[in-house]
């Protein structure tokens, strides 16, 4: 996921709770921390092999740079495995 890195995304966010509790943790969270959060529990309840988060202001992206707010989720693992698992899955077809 990409995200902009801008004081909307970075700053605490309000929860409107009209119909349904919120989980604690997404409480006062802002959204940067909701998507980590997003990236943790896909990861931890195995529903994704593989997740990562980065973000980038509007000049500093269309130079390329950018940070990774949780270094579990950086953009170097989520590429090598990628690439790991699209190795596997050409040998695999290779077999047939």
């Amino acid at each position: 996921m990409l995200l902009e890195d801008a004081p909307k995304s970075t700053f605490p966010v309000k929860v409107d709770e009209p119909h349904f509790e919120v989980f604690p943790e997404f409480k006062e969270a802002s959204y940067s921390k909701r998507y980590e959060l997003f990236c943790e529990r896909l990861m931890r309840e195995r529903l994704y092999d593989g997740a990562c988060l980065i973000m980038s202001d509007k000049t500093g992206g269309l130079k390329g740079k950018f940070t990774e707010p949780n270094p579990e989720f950086n953009f170097t693992t989520f590429a090598t495995s990628l690439t790991a698992h699209a190795v596997a899955y050409s040998r695999l077809r290779k077999e047939r």
